[in-house]
């Protein structure tokens, strides 16, 4: 019952910080982790990414969509320090991160996983495990030859590894290859390792793309548990059902730019977002005029056909 309590109330809590503000582009929140400003990336004559100004709301699950080809992913690598941005600047707990690299922007705080998953496949699911913690002593030279200056850390660092994997049902495969795994267990894999570090921000590009049935539920649930935890969420998702089942706010791109933002049934039916995904001429639901004109026109050009062939 108290679990149950708790879950309701980080959920609650995440949705009142939304409540009463405008649904438009670049709208500021009450306590923003991660603050973008006019971010810009250009590869060549294309401009993917043109970001004027984004904020994520600390202690919520914000989902990230657009059509393929948005720029959500070069937006993701920009603020993981994965690419460098051409213009702009943006600030994770007031601490300014452009041009700061990837390893650095994990020990402060905001982690990744990627579409394609990372895990070293040659390596077991352990070793991957400890690969994702931060500022291990043992891989410092000198202090490799002095075991007992390190070994305490190794032992806290599998300690914390054995927990993940028991938490992302992994246990079992501990000291099997990483590249063994099927593609969900490697997102559950990529999860828990970016866990290592005890992130405040989590990112995640595509969790559930090449996930079978089986595992879509489990992952769900792992990624609500983050915010119940006390993280912050920003999610990057082509699956609607799954955005409106775990978001408590979505932010759309379309064509590298923010062109809309809010709660995910306002966004759902909002005809900006309609029309990126879409196309201004969409295929909207017929209205029942609609649907008898199209039958009388099928039914005009089979008549004529009739006739044509008589």
């Amino acid at each position: 019952m108290h679990a149950d309590t708790t879950v309701t109330s980080k959920k609650a809590a995440a949705l009142a910080a939304f409540e009463g503000i405008e649904t438009e582009p670049g709208v500021p929140k009450p306590d923003p982790i991660l603050v973008v400003e006019k971010v810009v990336r250009r590869f060549g004559g294309l401009t993917a990414v043109d970001v004027d100004h984004v904020e994520i709301q600390r202690g919520s699950i914000t989902a990230l969509i657009g059509p393929n080809g948005a720029g959500k992913t070069t937006f993701f690598n920009q603020l993981t320090g994965f690419d460098t941005a051409d213009e702009g600047s943006w600030s994770f707990n007031g601490k300014q991160l452009k041009g700061v690299p990837a390893h650095r922007v994990a020990r402060s705080g905001m982690v990744r996983t990627f579409q394609l998953t990372k895990a070293l496949s040659k390596l077991t699911v352990m070793e991957n495990m400890r690969l994702g913690a931060q500022n291990q002593r043992g891989e410092n030279f000198f202090r490799a030859l002095i075991p007992g200056s390190w070994r305490g850390q190794e032992d806290e660092i599998t300690e914390r590894a054995e927990e993940l994997l028991e938490r992302f049902k992994l246990a079992a495969k501990r000291d099997d290859f990483a590249g063994s795994l099927s593609g969900g267990q490697r997102k559950l894999l990529e999860m828990a390792r970016a866990l290592m570090v005890g992130p405040e921000l989590v990112m995640l590009d595509e969790p559930m793309a090449g996930v079978n049935p089986a595992l879509t539920q489990s992952l769900l649930g792992h990624v609500k548990d983050l915010r119940e935890e006390g993280m912050t969420v920003l999610f990057v998702e082509h699956d609607m059902d799954m955005v409106r089942d775990i978001s408590d706010w979505v932010i759309v791109m379309a064509q590298g730019a923010v062109i809309a933002e809010g709660p995910p049934d306002t966004i759902m039916s909002d005809s900006r977002v309609i029309d990126a995904y879409l196309g201004a001429h969409h295929d909207a639901p017929m209205s029942a005029e609609e649907a008898e004109e199209q039958l009388q026109e099928a039914e005009a050009e089979l008549e004529a056909e009739i006739e044509e062939k008589a």
